[in-house]
């Protein structure tokens, strides 16, 4: 094991006994993959109840929609050596009065993102999922706009709408992205899936 890959062994391991935020509808439990091989980087928002349960990212409907997105199995997803996840928020937020998630603690990525990305520095690119991701890491905040205007952020970040059920409205009134984005999109993940 390299100096790099027992650091962010033992920095995943503070992570995942993190308790800064013991006031969270179910309680802290951190979700997020990381590995030092990792080439793709996925910025999402935070985990829903499903993720919160299984410890596992993106293992929900969204997920299967941002897979087809990438035109990637759940095998290459799930790669660590290829994929590393790190959401916005590591824990379940909890629900909104009225439905929905609430929106990502502001303290985690402050707090943990840094160390987690010093230590993966092989990452070529970026996916933002979402208008918090989108936020944290480009300052935007409309997420349209940004989307639309994807190319200026190549070849290092691609941002994306979030894949929840709601986005089946967006795409509808937004042809654009399944046409033009959809396609840069696959291309750019799939270089990361190459032979070497």
């Amino acid at each position: 094991m390299t100096a790099r890959e027992a650091a962010l062994a033992s920095l995943l391991r503070n992570i995942a006994a993190c308790r800064h935020c013991t006031d969270l509808p179910l309680g802290p439990r951190p979700v997020l993959r990381a590995d030092t091989r990792a080439t793709l980087l996925i910025i999402g928002q935070a985990p829903g109840t499903r993720v919160h349960e299984s410890g596992i990212p993106w293992h929900d409907a969204s997920g299967d929609r941002l897979r087809a997105w990438l035109a990637l199995t759940e095998a290459q997803f799930y790669d660590p050596s290829r994929v590393a996840i790190l959401p916005v928020g590591l824990c379940y937020p909890g629900r909104l009065p009225r439905g929905g998630d609430r929106p990502p603690r502001p303290a985690c990525a402050p707090l943990w993102h840094a160390s987690v990305l010093a230590l993966m520095p092989r990452i070529r690119l970026t996916l933002l999922v979402g208008a918090y991701a989108q936020a944290l890491v480009l300052g935007t905040t409309n997420l349209t706009r940004t989307v639309a205007d994807f190319r200026r952020f190549l070849p290092a970040r691609l941002p994306l709408p979030h894949p929840s059920w709601r986005t089946i409205g967006w795409q509808a009134r937004n042809p654009w992205f399944e046409s033009d984005v959809l396609p840069a999109l696959r291309q750019a993940v799939q270089g990361h899936f190459m032979p070497a």
